[in-house]
C-alpha cells in the first residue's frame, strides 16, 4: 500500500519495499527478485480481498528462503537460508541444478497449467535432441 493513497497497491520490481531484518537488523529493502515477487503477490491478494470488506489489512513480511542461479548448461549455485537447518547453506552441482529446474517447472505450471507445461516441456525435449550442439555464426 502506498503511503500517499490506500487505495493504490505497489509491488515487485517498481515498489521499494522496506524489510527492517535486512542487513543484520539495520534494514534495507526487499530485493528484486522472484522469490520476493511471489510472495508479495500472495499477500497483496489477500489484503484487496480484506480491502474490499472494509477489514484491516496485515503487513508484509518478507521471508528469505535463499536464492539459486543457473550459470549456464553446467553449474548452478544457490545459498539456501532457514528451512531445517536454521541457518544458510550452500550448493551448487547437480543437486543445486535439479532444485532450480524443480522451481522453475512449478512456476511454469502455476502460470500455465499441467497440459501446456507438458506439451512444452516434451517439445523441448524433442527439439533439443534435432537441433546442432553447436551455434555457427
Amino acid at each position: 500500500q502506498t503511503t500517499r493513497d490506500p487505495d493504490i497497491f505497489a509491488m515487485g520490481d517498481c515498489a521499494a519495499c522496506p524489510w527492517p531484518e535486512a542487513n543484520e537488523g539495520q534494514g534495507g529493502f526487499v530485493p528484486p527478485r522472484a522469490q520476493a515477487a511471489h510472495q508479495q503477490a500472495s499477500h497483496l491478494f489477500k489484503q484487496i480481498q480484506l480491502r474490499l470488506e472494509n477489514k484491516p489489512l496485515k503487513p508484509y513480511h518478507y521471508r528469505d528462503f535463499g536464492s539459486l542461479v543457473s550459470l549456464g548448461k553446467y553449474s548452478t549455485v544457490g545459498n539456501m537460508m532457514g528451512g531445517l537447518i536454521g541457518g544458510s547453506l550452500m550448493i551448487e552441482g547437480v543437486f543445486a541444478k535439479l532444485m532450480y529446474l524443480s522451481l522453475y517447472k512449478m512456476h511454469e505450471l502455476a502460470l500455465h497449467g499441467w497440459a501446456k507445461v507438458s506439451l512444452d516441456t516434451l517439445a523441448r525435449m524433442i527439439t533439443r535432441r534435432t537441433e546442432p550442439h553447436v551455434k555457427l555464426h
